[in-house]
């Protein structure tokens, strides 16, 4: 589980997510109350910048996980992948929960940025086993 596991695994969640996004791509935009042309796009589709960010943040997540799983002893991929739903289910997706509710948004974008964040870390953790 070194540095090259690590970014696999985050191009991996990276890729899962731009899937994830696309698929539910109309739900998320009114849940986020994202503003579109008039074709339907963000507005912002094509500033680089939350991409860049998306996969830093895929990286940083990947990097903790990798120094949680070594510690732990978390070494198959059923370990990995039990470990990443837990951190994307009990820990990342309740943060998101908690701002969403105080912000007042949507409970549906909740359930899909949620769902990305479970998914996502379920995936870096079957990667880094792997590796």
């Amino acid at each position: 589980m070194g540095y090259l596991g690590v970014l696999v695994a985050a191009v991996a969640a990276y890729a899962f997510g731009a899937v994830w996004y696309m698929i539910l791509a109309k739900p998320w935009i009114r849940a986020a109350g994202i503003e579109t042309d008039s074709s339907g796009k963000p507005l912002n589709a094509s500033n680089p910048v939350p991409y860049i960010v998306a996969f830093g943040s895929a990286v940083l997540v990947a990097g903790m996980m990798r120094h949680i799983f070594a510690l732990s002893g978390i070494d198959t991929v059923d370990k990995g992948l039990v470990s990443g739903l837990g951190i994307g289910l009990f820990l990342a997706s309740p943060w998101l929960l908690t701002c969403y509710s105080f912000g007042g948004r949507p409970f549906r974008l909740t359930l899909i940025d949620g769902g990305y964040a479970t998914i996502g870390s379920a995936i870096i953790g079957v990667v880094l086993t792997l590796f």
